[in-house]
């Protein structure tokens, strides 16, 4: 496979709204669209042809095959047209690979459907706000929106830690520094040791990945800097939990204390299927820190309790995923089965929607779907 080819097959996944791009050894070229794989008609690819993708690749960034021993992370761009987050990896003695697609345009917070409030993130001049869920839910998409609305909105020292760079941002109102793991630093925990002499407002670190991060990023938000980050877990609890676990048993409530002290918010997010299958909305759930929620975090006893407190304390900033759903059901964005089947608890939300009534699981008559099936045929481009 030559350069030209490569590009049709990447600039074929721009074009189409795919969200990834899979090329592995025995298969067609596969692209995820709203969730779901579709094969690409195309030809089987052989171990020749993942392997003249990788080169292809790697040449980007003055890499060769042989400098990887296992698996290697990069951002590859299209001039004009696209940027793509690249995973390489070995599977059976041949070559892996599975690329994100990122768009060139960071999208605004209503063309991703996320709630208006969200907006006032990008406000607040110190603290810790966290985006979560699981991979493929938009969190870097949404911490690029977040970002962007600072960049546009006031003059600030911004800096990004990410690996890699995804989003690539053009200087506003603010100042941005972007700086890549393996490429212009070491390490998250080194980058932001070094960000914090470099006077920012704000810090971007694409992820929690290890205590020394954590910690570190905590000291950031503690000394008064803005820091996003993101992190893999499925809701405001569990994102508790987990960067409580980071830490030896011994730290861990004097850990639950920095958070009570510094984190602003915490939003999670899942993307469902909109009511006609043909594209995806998101469920979010939302927590901002008030004095009741910082008892909550402070008290292992009383984190199961945090779902109860944000439900009671609806407000802009405060919501749980079920209240989400609920939403958009009365929006008619998503069907019954949908949300029942996101609900944090089937049977809670069951009940609800029972006493609301106008909502029947059982006689409700889905909406006639899209008839335009997604279909790639490329027997005329290949």
């Amino acid at each position: 496979m030559d350069g030209e080819k490569l590009n049709r097959l990447l600039r074929l996944g721009i074009e189409k709204g795919a969200s990834d791009i899979h090329f592995q050894v025995g298969y067609l070229p596969l692209y995820r669209f709203h969730g779901d794989l579709v094969e690409l008609r195309y030809k089987i690819l052989t171990p020749q042809d993942t392997e003249a993708i990788a080169r292809l690749l790697l040449a980007q960034e003055s890499l060769d095959v042989a400098d990887i021993s296992a698996e290697v992370d990069l951002a590859f761009e299209l001039p004009d047209e696209g940027r793509f987050r690249v995973n390489i990896s070995r599977q059976r003695r041949c070559f892996n690979i599975v690329l994100r697609v990122i768009p060139l345009q960071i999208r605004t917070f209503e063309e991703l459907n996320l709630p208006g409030p969200l907006r006032q993130l990008a406000k607040l001049r110190r603290g810790y706000v966290l985006i979560t869920g699981s991979t493929g839910m938009g969190k870097s998409t949404t911490l690029a929106t977040l970002i962007q609305e600072v960049n546009k909105t006031r003059k600030a020292k911004i800096i990004t830690i990410e690996d890699p760079i995804e989003f690539v941002f053009t200087h506003d109102q603010s100042i941005i520094t972007q700086r890549e793991i393996g490429t212009d630093t070491a390490s998250f925990p080194e980058a932001l040791r070094a960000a914090l002499r470099q006077d920012p407002d704000v810090i971007m670190v694409g992820e929690m990945r290890d205590l020394e991060t954590v910690d570190t990023s905590l000291k950031a938000a503690e000394t008064g800097h803005l820091v996003f980050s993101s992190i893999h877990t499925s809701g405001v609890a569990a994102t508790i939990s987990r960067l409580c676990a980071f830490f030896p048993p011994e730290e861990q409530l004097q850990v639950r204390a920095r958070l009570a002290e510094n984190l602003a918010a915490i939003v999670s997010l899942r993307l469902l299927p909109n009511k006609k299958q043909t594209d995806r909305v998101p469920a979010v759930e939302m927590m901002q820190t008030s004095r009741t929620i910082q008892e909550c975090i402070k008290d292992p006893n009383k984190s199961g309790d945090l779902a109860e407190y944000i439900a009671r304390g609806r407000s802009e900033l405060m919501q749980t995923f079920d209240q989400h759903l609920l939403d958009l059901l009365h929006a008619n964005k998503i069907s019954i089965e949908t949300a029942m089947s996101a609900a944090t608890n089937p049977t809670d939300f069951k009940t609800k929607l029972a006493l609301e009534g106008g909502y029947d699981p059982e006689t409700e008559i889905e909406e006639e779907k899209s008839e335009e099936a997604f279909e790639i045929d490329t027997d005329e481009r290949f």
